[in-house]
């Protein structure tokens, strides 16, 4: 069966600069694909920001004049889809000649989501998954996927796609990721806790699955004046304060591990992936085939779009009825 180079990137964006984080991201994907990189996974929310440390100055019953403040520069910093940002993407991918999996930060009317973004070697956007379950204090500044973005894709490198950062532990989710042959499992995040590494480990080993782990290694350099953070819950770190430590790992379908995790900075790490692994792996343990009792258990997905507003022109097909 065929085998795959892949890229992890872990390093930080310019924090709430949308065009220097493009700029800084499209030299990081020409490096990974000089390396050989077919494929260049990039972490959770990496254009323009995964906020750490910020609140938002939300507080029950209240918010801060200066919490909205910082909330109009992260919605200034983040994407469309589709948009100039996500063209610019899309050129990266074509100059490379990769997939390029990327974590953003999307922006529909004036809702905020975390998504992924996937492009084809030839530059055009194969699809998008926004995160279905923003965790803690993500729930007041970002909306919520649907389950209609929780698509495996089919593609020449093999089947690919994304779950970012807590959604992994979401059982059913990823018994619905197994379910569609997935065999390049990435998980963006912004978790860089001990941890996360036993996690990605288990999912490779469960799922029978190559897992791809990227965060960020964020420091207070990269994000510039007017970041206020309470700097005691953070280490230090080369005179900043270290936000993400990274921890990035390539885990392979019987949960070893190929790359990583890597705690020391910023790094592309990278690993050759055999897709004939995946079979063997799921020899005495395949969840959704042999191993999957659905005399016992069953799982129901809605993978319907959720629309608040629907129109019609009254000559097409009724849409409501």
């Amino acid at each position: 069966m065929r085998k795959v180079k892949v890229a992890v990137v872990q390093d930080s964006p310019v924090v709430f600069d949308r065009e220097a984080t493009l700029a800084k991201t499209d030299n990081l994907v020409k490096q990974a694909a000089a390396g050989g990189a077919q494929l260049v996974l990039f972490p959770e929310g990496f254009i323009s920001a995964y906020p750490v440390g910020l609140d938002f100055g939300a507080r029950f019953g209240y918010r801060q004049s200066q919490g909205r403040v910082d909330f109009q520069r992260y919605f200034e910093s983040s994407v469309e889809v589709p948009g100039p940002a996500c063209d610019a993407l899309g050129q990266m991918a074509r100059d490379a000649g990769v997939y390029l999996v990327m974590g953003v930060i999307e922006r529909q009317c004036a809702t905020l989501y975390c998504s992924v973004l996937y492009f084809t070697p030839d530059g055009q956007l194969m699809g998008k998954h926004r995160k279905l379950m923003p965790t803690a204090l993500e729930r007041i500044t970002w909306g919520m996927g649907d389950g209609s973005t929780m698509q495996v894709f089919d593609t020449d490198i093999g089947k690919l796609g994304a779950v970012i950062c807590w959604e992994n532990y979401m059982p059913m989710m990823r018994m619905h990721m197994y379910s569609q042959g997935i065999q390049i499992y990435c998980a963006p995040t912004a978790d860089d806790l001990d941890l996360w590494h036993s996690t990605l480990r288990h999912i490779a080993r469960e799922g029978g699955c190559f897992v791809l782990g990227a965060c960020q290694y964020l420091t207070t350099a990269n994000c510039g004046e007017g970041y206020d953070i309470l700097e005691e819950d953070f280490s230090e770190g080369n005179g900043n304060i270290i936000l993400m430590r990274g921890g990035s790992a390539i885990i392979n379908p019987m949960g070893a591990v190929l790359a990583g995790p890597d705690y020391d900075g910023p790094a592309i790490l990278t690993a050759e992936l055999d897709l004939g692994q995946v079979p063997k792996a799921k020899y005495d343990l395949d969840v959704v085939g042999h191993y999957s009792r659905p005399d016992v258990f069953q799982l129901q997905v809605n993978t319907k779009s959720n629309q608040l507003v629907s129109h019609w022109n009254g000559k097409d097909d009724n849409p409501f009825e």
